[in-house]
């Protein structure tokens, strides 16, 4: 990471980051949330609404046009704006700080994936509500739709069901945020180390393509880890909104997140867990890299104004 930087300027870096990245990868966001909130088997030889990647992408644009692909980019976009902003500041500001503890360098993996955790579930706190109104926005049809926009979302929610529903999933989404943010962090150190000791780089030299590379390793790494808690939030998501699937197959009831998981391993087997997750990792692995190759690169190119 590019030193001496203001807290400022890690904040625009990480809101950058987070603005291209969803921008370039939303399509993939749209097929796996609808992958994770359809109850029947995502296969070929299946009946089922969505069988493929390829097929729901087709079915998508085929239904909802184009822009299908972007549903819910708005909210999508201040979800990914404000978690990158708070992710990256928070994470430099903490292992700033955890140098005060003058800690032994074989504790520096620990600290890196317990900074990482805190200031992924911080980014969570913040960005949490757009989460839900961009999950409901996606899951919503053409031909049943309860929104029209984020602010009819908001509105909605507000009138007819509790400000809390904007928090809805944020259990199984701490347990998922805190292994991930930290694993994906650790994981990114590690690779580019790896990376610049087979290259002979010194530490803050910005390369592309090991950003690139460490990042989608990493992204790779801490997606698979914690992916059923990411699709056990989206089923609880969009409890209270069944009449508007009813057009996407059997409508999914449950009453929190242990009788989510029963009833998806009960219903669907152990693989229903990890549905959606080629998608998903495909997300994870670009989206990994575009997160810390833009960060860096920005915080470069701030680095390089202020010379």
């Amino acid at each position: 990471m590019v030193k001496q930087l203001r807290h400022y300027d890690l904040m625009v870096a990480g809101a950058t980051s987070g603005f291209i990245t969803r921008a370039t990868c939303q399509p993939l966001d749209v097929i796996k949330i609808r992958f994770q909130l359809q109850v029947e088997p995502i296969s070929h030889k299946s009946t089922s609404k969505y069988r493929s990647i390829i097929q729901a992408a087709s079915l998508i644009v085929k239904e909802e046009g184009l822009k299908g692909l972007w549903k819910g980019h708005v909210p999508a976009q201040l979800l990914s704006i404000s978690y990158g902003l708070v992710q990256f500041w928070s994470f430099d500001t903490l292992m700033n700080q955890s140098k005060l503890l003058r800690l032994d360098s074989r504790y520096k993996p620990l600290v890196t994936f317990a900074c990482g955790s805190i200031a992924g579930c911080s980014a969570t706190l913040a960005s949490f509500p757009f989460d839900v109104i961009r999950t409901r926005l996606v899951a919503q049809g053409k031909q049943r739709r309860l929104y029209s926009g984020v602010i009819d979302a908001f509105k909605y929610i507000f009138k007819n069901e509790s400000v809390f529903v904007l928090y809805r999933g944020i259990l199984p989404t701490f347990i998922q945020v805190a292994p991930h943010a930290g694993a994906q962090f650790l994981s990114y150190k590690v690779f580019d180390n790896v990376y610049r000791s087979l290259f002979n780089l010194a530490e803050n030299t910005y390369t592309l393509s090991g950003n690139l590379i460490s990042g989608s390793l990493a992204g790779f790494v801490a997606k698979t880890m914690v992916y059923p808690f990411d699709l056990v939030k989206k089923r609880m998501q969009i409890q209270g909104v069944h009449q508007h699937r009813k057009e996407f197959g059997e409508v999914f009831y449950c009453r929190g997140m242990i009788d989510c998981c029963r009833k998806i391993f009960r219903k669907e087997g152990p693989f229903g867990l990890f549905k959606g997750l080629y998608p998903s990792l495909w997300k994870a692995v670009f989206t990994t890299a575009m997160h810390f190759a833009t960060f860096e690169g920005t915080c470069k190119i701030i680095s390089d104004y202020r010379a």
